[in-house]
């Protein structure tokens, strides 16, 4: 049997990662990453082993760590993910932050999050705004299914789901914030068959020629669901800020702006409510 440093240290030699080797070892053992700190000179039981080592192949094969043990964690949430849903990504909670920065402390307030996915978004602004209202939609009834027990295993009951394609769930109801996370990629981007996404659900990533196409149809579609001066904001690929800022300048929105992530890329891009 190996001992749990030697097994890291193959595992990640393997991967080339040894961040993404500890996770699937702590999966498999059901322990926190200190652990393997206190334990490196531990032998490894002979099922762990094994089950370790289909783990490394399953990964090396290309299938993302967040699918194998089901799990990602995004902002102070460890969030449940599936294949179903896209898999939250740090440079997400720039969206997040965002989005608090423009709701009042201790006011009643309503927030809509659209594609929500996971309920990363969500579930993120709920928990950290308690005074708000949160509506996540999603038109797949699969990925509302995982955004639904996250909200239930996290407790978090502030947040409300609806199925339907980007803003058609709001049944006219006007909001604070809509935030949302669509996608942005151009459809014959070669990246899509490359890494992670090849795994990842396609209608949460490609949206047409230019990659623009539901971001056109939130821009235009929110404005009727947006208060007198309520926030639109989206995230967007690091070369497509000039572009949505010129989409919700031609739609009216005031006060439009582009944030960049901590790699100083275009990120979050957003406008208030047009005036009547």
């Amino acid at each position: 049997m190996a001992e749990v440093r030697h097994a890291l240290a193959s595992a990640a030699a393997a991967l080339g990662d040894r961040l993404e080797a500890e996770l699937l070892l702590v999966h498999v053992l059901g322990k926190p990453r200190s652990w393997l700190i206190a334990h490196a000179d531990d032998e490894l039981e002979a099922a762990h082993a094994t089950a370790f080592d289909a783990l490394v192949q399953r990964r090396a094969g290309g299938e993302p760590v967040a699918y194998i043990t089901g799990h990602r964690g995004f902002w102070s949430l460890d969030l449940e993910v599936t294949p179903a849903t896209l898999i939250p990504r740090p440079e997400t909670e720039l969206l997040v932050e965002l989005a608090l920065d423009r709701l009042p402390v201790s006011v009643p307030v309503r927030v809509a999050d659209l594609g929500t996915g996971s309920g990363a978004i969500a579930l993120a602004v709920a928990h950290e705004c308690k005074s708000a209202q949160v509506l996540a939609t999603d038109a797949s009834e699969a990925a509302l299914a995982v955004a639904q027990r996250n909200a239930a295993r996290l407790g978090i009951a502030n947040v409300a789901f609806a199925q339907g394609d980007w803003l058609s769930p709001l049944h006219g109801q006007v909001f604070d914030v809509i935030a949302s996370n669509p996608p942005y990629i151009e459809a014959d981007d070669p990246h899509l068959g490359q890494g992670d996404l090849r795994f990842e659900p396609a209608s949460a990533l490609a949206s047409g020629d230019d990659g623009l196409d539901d971001i056109r149809r939130i821009v235009g579609d929110a404005v009727t669901h947006l208060k007198p001066d309520g926030w639109l904001l989206m995230e967007h690929g690091w070369n497509q800020g000039a572009a949505v800022r010129a989409l919700l300048e031609q739609a009216g929105y005031r006060e439009v702006f582009t944030a960049q992530d901590l790699e100083q890329r275009d990120r979050v891009s957003g406008g208030r409510r047009p005036l009547d």
